[in-house]
């Protein structure tokens, strides 16, 4: 099966790596970056949405700005006596506007969430009235981040 990352040449890569960098570059600014037409550089954008390269466009907001300023990384344990625990779990966590992240792991534990609220009461709130109400949670450990060293969702393409 042929790398989808492959069939990028040079010039896709560039494109991608400015609009990661800036999602509102207008398309006549990203075509004079890379040295081809308006038209070109359109029709190559829109290839890289069609083929999921690109998933979306969105702002990224200044949490401090709107009463999020805690960030903290919860380990979770689910009962493993309830095959349907893990389902229940995910889409109850779809839920919370508070996760802004889920995955299931490998390891000890088997969801590591990463939240944001205001302040360590008003995660203590969200622990007590929801995290430990969602379907099938035995146990968590939360770590609180002291200091955001590096924040980014950028990935390399060049």
């Amino acid at each position: 099966m042929k790398d989808p990352a492959s069939a990028l040449d040079h010039v896709d890569r560039r494109i991608l790596a400015l609009l990661q960098g800036d999602g509102r570059m207008s398309n006549l600014a990203l075509a004079q970056a890379v040295h081809l037409s308006p038209t070109a550089v359109l029709e190559r954008v829109r290839r890289l949405v069609r083929e999921r390269f690109i998933l979306g466009y969105e702002a990224r907001l200044n949490p401090h700005k709107l009463d999020a300023t805690l960030l903290v990384f919860i380990e979770v344990v689910l009962e493993r006596d309830n095959t349907e625990a893990f389902d229940r779990f995910q889409a109850a966590a779809l839920e919370h506007p508070e996760i802004l992240e889920c995955h299931m792991v490998t390891g000890s534990f088997d969801y590591l969430l990463k939240a944001r609220v205001a302040d360590m009461a008003a995660y203590h709130a969200f622990l007590n009235d929801s995290l430990l109400n969602l379907p099938g949670v035995r146990e968590t450990h939360t770590y609180a981040v002291i200091e955001e060293v590096k924040n980014t969702q950028a990935l390399r393409v060049e």
